[in-house]
């Protein structure tokens, strides 16, 4: 059993058991948008770099996106298309399957953004979900 210290807490573990129950094997998708801007953003920086996307939990739905350029490791699924690599690493891989990871530019902003068709609500921001 475990031992909960506040309410937040308590919501990510119960997330995360329904997670183990569910069986997800379809690998995310990665637009040619996305592969498209990394390429952009590597070309002016010295050394290229993998877009990294996991999933923590926190954020005001249980669980939030982590989006950055780093470098892939040994254990992380790596996804390429046009040159560039996309990195997950297995803690996140279930929360992604069968989603899709793409790059959007609107009057607010551009920035990459991941459709998941594993949550059940998001936040407005885009980057907190819940399962």
């Amino acid at each position: 059993m475990y031992q909960v210290y506040c309410p937040l807490t308590l919501r990510v573990l119960q997330q995360f058991e329904r997670v183990e129950q569910m069986q997800l094997t379809l690998p995310p998708k990665v637009t040619e948008r996305a592969f498209e801007r990394l390429a952009e953003i590597n070309e002016s920086a010295d050394t290229q770099q993998a877009l990294r996307v996991a999933v923590e939990g926190g954020g005001c739905s249980g669980f939030q996106y982590e989006i950055e350029l780093d470098k892939a490791r040994d254990d992380d699924l790596v996804l390429e298309g046009s040159g560039q690599r996309v990195v997950i690493d297995p803690v996140s891989l279930p929360f992604l399957a069968d989603a899709t990871i793409d790059f959007t530019a609107e009057l607010i902003g551009a920035r990459f953004v991941i459709n998941n068709p594993n949550a059940t609500s998001s936040c407005g921001c885009g980057t907190s979900f819940s399962m």
